[in-house]
């Protein structure tokens, strides 16, 4: 029987489109800043902890990845996954060492990688579009990254902030 493997699949939260400077360097705006932490509680209370993070060299994932408030584990800041094609997603995935990885980057490559990813979609009407800081739970069974086939993936969670944060306002 394989080992199981588990990926955690998020878009860095909204960025600030006012801010000056070039786009590698643009910053979370206040709204990303309430969504990241939402996220990492969301992560935190389902279990899905990462043990390894790959994530894009930018301004606003390296932000969303601070404010996620996880535990620290060893993380890669990788330039190549800034605007990243999935293709090239999932080759640097290919790469990872821990058994829950987060990988956090930029649409749309992000909601290719998710919709190549996974066997079934889940029954969401924003997994298709991915919109800022939407995570996937998804479930490979392999013995290593290095084993990953596109379509294998049993998609455990999905959220978006807007629900996270409704939710919690709730209880």
């Amino acid at each position: 029987m394989a080992h199981v493997k588990r990926l955690i699949l998020m878009r860095h939260a909204k960025s600030d489109w006012s801010a000056s400077g070039d786009d590698h360097s643009r910053p979370l705006n206040a709204r990303g800043m309430d969504s990241a932490p939402a996220m990492g509680r969301w992560l935190s209370a389902r279990g899905w902890l990462p043990d390894d993070v790959l994530c894009s060299s930018a301004t606003r994932t390296r932000q969303t990845l601070e404010l996620l408030s996880l535990p620290q584990v060893p993380t890669r800041f990788e330039r190549a996954l800034y605007l990243a094609e999935a293709e090239t997603m999932v080759e640097i995935l290919r790469s990872a060492t821990g058994d829950t990885v987060l990988m956090l980057g930029h649409n749309h490559g992000i909601s290719e990688c998710a919709h190549h990813l996974v066997k079934d979609w889940p029954d969401h009407p924003r997994f298709p579009d991915y919109p800022t800081c939407a995570t996937s739970l998804i479930r490979f069974d392999i013995d290593a990254w290095d084993d990953l086939l596109e379509g294998t993936g049993y998609c455990e969670g999905f959220a978006v902030p807007r629900e996270v944060i409704a939710a919690g306002k709730i209880n």
